[in-house]
């Protein structure tokens, strides 16, 4: 994990889950598409629902596939660049608006806490896109920052309520 001062288009979230690392890691992983909020905020395939896997090991995919009108859809959110279960994973993120050169990264950690894990995602590497650039929405460095935040913030919560849901 990185140290030391981040650039400000960094979003940086955690949630306490009460679990132990290993299972927090799996829900994460294994079990996305349950928590992975739905609806055209979260995922490309909108209202059509679809599905989000992540491929374990380093290099396999974060992918969402979905049916729409023209037939089987998918897209490749990124790759795992950083595969340490139960502890770290990291990831590259391309939003639809990306071109194949543009990407940012994620960074999840798993750090056991004494009433279960702490699950923070640390998103980053928005500075590298252009300042008129879609994903953006309008917003500066800090501002987009506030808004990928907020957008992590309501996907932990589910991942939260999902794990608390969860019948081990």
């Amino acid at each position: 994990m990185t140290k030391g001062p981040q650039p400000a288009a960094t979003a940086t979230v955690a949630v306490r889950v009460g679990v132990v690392p290993e299972i927090a890691f799996a829900v994460f992983t294994r079990e996305i598409d349950r928590w992975w909020r739905k609806g055209p905020k979260f995922r490309h395939a909108g209202e059509s629902g679809g599905t989000i896997h992540i491929e374990p090991g380093l290099g396999g995919c974060v992918i969402e596939r979905w049916r729409d009108a023209t037939g089987e859809r998918s897209f490749e959110l990124g790759r795992i660049t950083v595969w340490e279960p139960p502890l770290r994973l990291r990831f590259g993120w391309r939003n639809a608006t990306f071109t194949d050169v543009e990407r940012t990264e994620v960074e999840v950690t798993f750090v056991a806490q004494t009433t279960g894990t702490l699950v923070t995602v640390r998103h980053f590497g928005w500075e590298a896109l252009r300042q008129d650039h879609p994903a953006r929405h309008g917003q500066g460095d800090v501002g987009l920052a506030r808004l990928v935040g907020i957008w992590w913030g309501e996907q932990l919560t589910a991942l939260r309520h999902c794990v608390t849901g969860r019948v081990e």
